[in-house]
């Protein structure tokens, strides 16, 4: 494949452009905070059909009072420096190109986020793919895995979402390293990057781990089972028996990925099909196409309908979060070699609002 962008512009999304005020604001020991040196595919040709999505169109309105104590805003977590010197978007796109070709790296965003996505040193825009509203995963998914698929019919593509936190980069990276050789092999599949379960967590996707593929030591299973957000019963069930979290880092050959969707949700299929692809430079998805479709979870309306095309690498010692919500992102920070300054002001405020109404009144 050929670069989709002039070299000029992969040297403009490689530094990152000028530094924000955002940016300053940071300590110098958090700017200088940088991902460690991470291996690289064994050979060029292994990386020229590798192709990420990052999925970055959420509201996260779970962790918008932890977000807005930090930011001063209601920009979602995607856009927030909870972590270093970089949003968490700017993390992500720092990870995915250990791995990935930053030429190949796709960024679905929603229109209504425009004000805080433009401000991304890290995002080109020559990378956003910008939905009118945010109707669920699916439908940024399949938009770009069709995009994809016109570009390279051979592609391997990696989702991404932008919102997770890893207390060690380099197990993660060398995670998704083993994820694409494994969906190069099984093509037929996609592969699921399934972290170690703590606890019967029901906000979360579980997976049920089924025969091993290979020797047990590479940790790659098929799927017996998928359930997404589970009761709690549920959830103990599978916590009991060793299932995993999902932590909705997948891989795949973009054909295998496609067959899953068509089968799945051909009406979506259809709608989506008819919209302008991104072929290397911004796009923006017509307003009048999702109005003609509903809020579309792809885990619970693809992943779980279709167990048997999946395969899943355990990703055991990475120290995966998602974010979701405060509480797990304190338990990040805690994790973290310094602690950003944030952390003390929420345990204040935790503190504060937890007190009786007079104390609270006698505070203001």
């Amino acid at each position: 494949m050929n670069s989709m962008l002039p070299q000029s512009e992969v040297n403009v999304c490689r530094t990152g452009g000028m530094e924000t005020g955002a940016h300053r604001s940071q300590g110098r020991a958090e700017a200088n905070s940088t991902l460690p040196t991470l291996p690289r595919a064994k050979s060029p040709s292994s990386r020229q059909n590798r192709w990420g999505v990052i999925l970055a169109g959420g509201d996260g309105v779970r962790l918008r009072p932890l977000t807005k104590l930090i930011s001063g805003d209601d920009r979602p977590k995607q856009f927030c420096h909870l972590f270093a010197g970089k949003t968490l978007l700017g993390q992500t796109l720092d990870r995915a190109e250990q791995t990935i070709p930053l030429q190949h790296l796709l960024v679905s965003l929603t229109d209504i986020h425009s004000k805080w996505y433009t401000e991304e040193s890290s995002l080109h825009p020559s990378q956003r793919v910008v939905q009118p509203a945010n109707k669920g995963t699916a439908p940024p998914i399949l938009h770009s895995l069709l995009s994809i698929s016109q570009l390279d019919d051979q592609a391997l593509v990696a989702i991404l979402p932008c919102d997770h936190h890893y207390s060690d980069e380099l197990a993660f990276s060398l995670a998704l390293e083993g994820a694409f050789e494994a969906a190069a092999e099984w093509t037929d599949s996609v592969v699921l990057l399934g972290a170690k379960a703590d606890y019967p967590e029901v906000e979360y996707g579980w997976i049920e781990l089924g025969v091993a593929l290979g020797d047990e030591s590479r940790g790659l299973y098929r799927v017996r089972g998928f359930e997404e957000k589970p009761t709690l019963d549920v959830a103990q069930r599978m916590f009991d028996q060793g299932s995993i979290w999902n932590t909705f880092v997948m891989v795949g050959h973009v054909q295998a990925f496609l067959r899953m969707v068509q089968a799945a949700l051909p009406a979506l299929h259809q709608v989506i099909a008819s919209a302008p692809m991104w072929k290397g430079k911004e796009t923006h998805i017509e307003p009048s196409l999702y109005q003609r479709i509903s809020s579309i979870n792809f885990s619970h309306q693809v992943l779980s309908a279709k167990p048997e095309h999946l395969v899943v690498l355990r990703l055991d010692d990475a120290g995966w979060s998602d974010l979701g919500e405060p509480g797990r992102a304190c338990k990040a920070a805690r994790g973290n070699s310094y602690q950003p300054g944030w952390v003390q002001d929420w345990r204040q405020r935790k503190m504060v609002t937890s007190q009786a109404p007079e104390a609270i009144a006698a505070l203001a």
